[in-house]
Order: C-alpha cells, then sequence, then structure tokens
C-alpha cells in the first residue's frame, strides 16, 4: 500500500458502532505494569495506577513499555488505550490507531469518552463526525464515565448534534439519569455546580 493510500485509509475508516463489546474488567488482568506506571490517565476509572497528565510522561519510554505489555497481554483494553494515548500524544496517531480501536471495541469506558471526544474535535486528523462522537460519548455515560454523564448533556444542549439521524438519541429522561449518575459520583462543588446548571437546561 502506497503512504497515500494508507493515509487514506486511515482517514476514512471508523470502528462499526455495532462491533463495540459491553466491557467487562474482570475479564482482564489488572496486574501492575510499566505501561501503567508511565500511561495511566488521571481521569481512568479503569486504571491501575496513579495516572500521569501529558506533561508528566515520558513518551518514548511509555511508548516502549506500553508496547512490550500489550506484546504479552494482547486483548488487554487497558494497555491498549494507554499504547494509543503513549502514541498519540507523540503525534504518532496512524501508529496508535490500532490498539485505540482494540481497546474501543472492547467498549473500555475511557476509550469510549477519548475516541468520542477526539471524533468531535478531530484531534487525530481523521476528520471530525460529531454524530459518531456523541455516539461513543452518551455510551461512555452509559458505562458510568464522569466525562461522559456530563458530557453527552453539554454537548447535546449545545446543540452539538443538532442533523444527526440515526444517531445518538437525545433523550431529556437519560440525560437527566446521566446527571443522576454524575452526581452521585462526586461532592466536589464545581462540577455539582456544573451538574445543576445542566439540570436546568434540561428542564427549560
Amino acid at each position: 500500500m502506497s503512504v497515500i493510500a494508507a493515509v487514506a485509509a486511515f482517514q476514512a475508516v471508523l470502528l462499526p458502532l455495532d462491533a463495540i463489546e459491553t466491557y467487562d474488567r474482570a475479564d482482564h488482568d489488572r496486574t501492575v505494569t510499566e505501561c501503567d506506571r508511565l500511561a495511566s490517565h488521571p481521569d481512568d476509572p479503569e486504571a491501575v495506577a496513579p495516572g500521569l497528565r501529558r506533561p508528566e510522561m515520558d513518551l518514548p519510554a511509555a511508548v516502549e513499555a506500553c508496547r512490550a505489555a500489550v506484546e504479552a497481554d494482547p486483548g488487554n483494553p487497558r494497555l491498549n488505550y494507554q499504547l494509543a494515548r503513549a502514541y498519540g500524544y507523540s503525534g504518532m496517531h496512524e501508529a496508535g490507531q490500532p490498539y485505540r480501536d482494540a481497546a474501543l471495541a472492547a467498549g473500555y469506558p475511557q476509550s469510549l469518552f477519548v475516541v468520542g471526544y477526539i471524533r468531535l474535535i478531530d484531534w487525530d486528523g481523521r476528520g471530525a463526525d460529531p454524530c459518531y462522537g456523541g455516539e461513543l460519548i452518551r455510551r461512555s455515560a452509559e458505562a458510568g464515565r464522569f466525562a461522559g454523564l456530563v458530557g453527552f448533556p453539554h454537548y447535546a444542549l449545545s446543540g452539538l448534534f443538532e442533523g444527526c439521524e440515526a444517531y445518538p438519541v437525545i433523550d431529556e429522561a437519560e440525560m437527566q439519569g446521566f446527571l443522576d449518575e454524575a452526581e452521585a459520583q462526586t461532592s466536589d462543588f464545581y462540577r455539582s455546580a456544573l451538574i445543576e446548571q445542566l439540570r436546568a437546561r434540561i428542564e427549560e
């Protein structure tokens, strides 16, 4: 395949929504690896080690550690997500895409939100797709990811999904349920204030 064809394929192909499974942490090894120490996200609810923000990461070391971890446990969505994260922050989106897709296909909650957000803003250069991205963020909310619980109502109320047809479905009762779950997850004043504002906008 030529470089041009490879880039075109990278840009065009999105993982089909019906290929995404429901994640169950009991199905995967949760032993802490060097990949976890170097590439965990601080907000990932499935992380097994303290997370690092992008400026704190040693990206070459994270890529190397996560490649080794995925080679040893290729079906582990947490490790695939972290390798994709390290590649993405290194600007190596095409190299990271198979691992991002592997984590997404497993329904890994952090991947549902992150890939959804990537598709909203076209962070990786594959093209923005707010409908596809919105559905992933909605599914991250279904999986209990806090960012999805508040993010999906926020984006929906902002009109980002106007013009979307098959998905995501905008259901006010579902969004209120997402905010109920978000409220149960936090005691932070600023997060609670955001939830209160979103509730009021839904009720208007």
